[in-house]
């Protein structure tokens, strides 16, 4: 147990007096923690998805079909899906700092293990590992944005941090494409996993836990901003709770969480299965090789970044905080936005750009969204578990996107891929309905201590 205290929460020192020092502190801190953590989760994509934009040389080199590639993508779901909920409740008691660096670091060297390997059986494991230690970067970041960003501008900053993940994995498709092209897949595993143990490195440095840990104010109380809560109500939320109170009280009990739990399902079999197999469909569909069809590739991810800021502005601006106009407006634009794609001719590659970014821009904004919205509705010390919950039901979802989806296209073909993007993009509009008028909840352990 020893061995583990250095991944306990850092300790609240002695509180610094002066003010102006506060503030230039505070104001240092912030961007620090975000700008790491942002590098840090984007390079998270560089060892998550690496293996999807190696899967057409390893269809020509080993031989290997569409199906049995989706059983690693589906191991990578279920090991990452279940990690996600179990890293929540082990990051909301955990030192930020060390357990995103550690994840990474793992996660780097398996990329380097999986490049070494050949059989189907090794990619099975070592990307199940991947999945396991992937786990470790999201509760970090709930935690962090949670502690060091106040809930008037939470959605902007939180808009802002959740486009790492776009440009990680848009750039991880020119790095493997190009490595694919010119050397082989192999390399296009090498290359992110070096990247990867560098960047473990450089968060051990940079990251640091809560604001209390070097002396300085709870956020609330800097930013005079407690979420429509009173002072006395939230200096309860700086005790550390337990693993029964964070579990019952504020996620397994709470409905909204569950409603938000299984949109999200649906969502991520619709972005998990674009951003598996759009690479492929371009390269098998449309004749693209695979540099020219990673260019509309990216374009999924610009259009995520776009879909995402704005999602977050636009529910800070206009909706008050309110996170389910927002959510349910993209998931129904989802739902047109992949008839188009649908629908888009060969040979028409303008539209082939447009369609890609379209589906880009309103899949990241609920997948954005619906994670912000689960930690505003369970409690700030419970933001890690409460995202990990519904990443759970979100890598059942991915894990759907894997094997299934590609057995579903090697017997309907990209018909049915479509048609199934389509049928989920429909469902989690309806699911999210209930939650038009939601804001940030009271937690139940303050509405007893206030009765």
């Amino acid at each position: 147990m020893n061995l583990l205290k250095f991944l306990q929460p850092a300790p609240y020192i002695e509180p610094i007096q002066d003010q102006g020092e506060v503030q230039k502190e505070y104001k240092t801190w912030r961007w620090r923690i975000f700008y790491s953590m942002f590098i840090g989760y984007m390079l998270y994509y560089f060892s998550r998805m690496s293996f999807n934009f190696v899967m057409p040389g390893l269809i020509s080199d080993l031989g290997y079909e569409k199906a049995d590639l989706g059983i690693v993508a589906t191991f990578l779901a279920i090991s990452y899906g279940a990690s996600k909920f179990v890293s929540g409740l082990i990051g909301d008691r955990s030192n930020p700092r060390y357990m995103m660096g550690i994840g990474l670091l793992v996660t780097g060297l398996l990329n380097l293990c999986i490049g070494f390997s050949s059989s189907l059986f090794f990619f099975c494991l070592f990307m199940g590992l991947n999945g396991l230690f992937q786990g470790f970067g999201w509760p970090p970041c709930a935690r962090l944005l949670t502690h060091w960003y106040s809930q008037s501008e939470r959605g902007t900053w939180w808009s802002f941090w959740n486009i790492s993940h776009n440009i990680g994995s848009g750039l991880i498709a020119f790095i493997v494409s190009w490595a694919l092209q010119y050397y082989g897949w192999r390399y296009g595993m090498y290359i992110p996993g070096v990247i990867c143990i560098v960047g473990a490195l450089f968060l051990f440095n940079r990251l640091r836990d809560t604001p209390q840990s070097l002396g300085l104010p709870t956020i609330e109380v800097f930013r005079n901003d407690f979420g429509g809560q009173d002072k006395k109500s939230n200096s309860l939320e700086e005790k550390e709770l337990t693993t029964k109170q964070i579990l019952f009280d504020y996620i397994l009990n709470n409905r909204y969480i569950w409603i938000l739990a299984f949109a999200y399902l649906f969502i991520y079999v619709v972005r998990s299965g674009f951003m598996t197999w759009t690479l492929l469909y371009f390269i098998e569909a449309r004749d693209y090789l695979p540099v020219d069809a990673a260019k509309p590739v990216v374009l999924f991810d610009v259009g995520g970044v776009l879909g995402s800021l704005f999602a977050g502005w636009f529910s800070d601006r206009f909706t008050k905080g309110r996170r389910g106009p927002v959510n349910i407006f993209f998931a129904f634009a989802l739902l047109a936005s992949c008839f188009f794609f649908w629908l888009v001719p060969p040979g028409f590659w303008v539209l082939d750009y447009i369609s890609v970014f379209v589906v880009g821009f309103f899949v990241f904004g609920p997948q954005m969204m619906l994670g912000l919205a689960a930690a505003e509705l369970a409690h700030k010390k419970a933001s890690g578990t409460a995202t990990g919950f519904i990443g759970l039901f979100a890598y059942l979802g991915a894990a759907l996107a894997g094997y299934p989806l590609g057995k579903i296209t090697d017997i309907w073909g990209w018909n049915g891929f479509f048609l199934s993007m389509c049928i989920c993009c429909c469902i989690a509009a309806l699911l999210l309905i209930p939650t038009w008028g939601l804001t940030a909840r009271k937690p139940p352990l303050e509405d007893k201590a206030t009765a």
